[in-house]
């Protein structure tokens, strides 16, 4: 799970992200506002660790920002101010959940798995594909990678969701073509090398890992770190 916890106070953010890195996590840290900003643009993250009282862009501005971009990832307040006030401004502007400083590490952990879950049973519900940070709406026929949206053919997209229900399967060019194209299709056709390659033209944004692989003599198969 990738985590990105913006938060400026040196020690406090040493702890958190040696405790979390020991529960499992991948943290990446941004000690600033800006950089926060720019990262949360930049990548799908799981979950966001938000402190309110940042130097340049505070928490609230970043907060509003983030929903603004239509970027729904979890994001749990980390702050210093505990006032019933505080705390109810954050969630009514988007926040998902709100944690007062000091707090005990476990409890951390908890919130942290508690918003996992509830984000799991969403995507569920809304019949959600992820793939690192390529996301696909099923129901809706909308693809994102780092939060832009990607347009893509009927084709294009019934073989991409196909490579995503199967991450890291190799699936072979037989099982594509009668999967997307039907079992009455050519098999001598090249027809899935050729929309392999419209796919890889369009899903893989510079400064982006490749996630569709080549397997040589077998097929092709979308590959996750998750």
């Amino acid at each position: 799970m990738e985590l990105l916890l913006v938060e400026d106070n040196k020690r406090i953010s040493e702890f958190v992200s040696r405790g979390l890195e020991e529960s499992g996590f991948t943290v990446t840290l941004a000690e600033n506002g800006v950089d926060a900003r720019s990262l949360i643009t930049q990548r799908q993250w799981d979950l966001i660790l938000l402190d309110i009282m940042l130097p340049d862009i505070d928490g609230i501005e970043l907060l509003q920002y983030t929903r603004f971009k239509k970027i729904n990832t979890p994001i749990l307040v980390l702050s210093a101010l505990g006032e019933p006030g505080d705390k109810v401004k954050a969630l009514n502007l988007g926040a998902d959940d709100y944690l007062a400083k000091p707090f005990h590490f476990n409890e951390l952990v908890a919130r942290i798995g508690a918003l996992l879950r509830r984000t799991k049973n969403l995507d569920l519900i809304e019949n959600i594909l992820h793939c690192d940070d390529l996301v696909l709406y099923v129901d809706k026929h909308i693809v994102k990678r780092s939060n832009q949206e990607i347009k893509l053919t009927i084709q294009e997209f019934m073989l991409l969701k196909l490579l995503m229900e199967n991450k890291n399967k190799v699936l072979s060019r037989t099982q594509i073509l009668d999967t997307v194209w039907g079992v009455n299709h050519n098999s001598n056709t090249n027809v899935v090398d050729v929309y392999i390659s419209y796919l890889r033209n369009k899903i893989e944004i510079e400064g982006c890992e490749k996630l569709i692989e080549t397997v040589k003599g077998r097929g092709y198969l979308i590959r996750t770190k998750e």
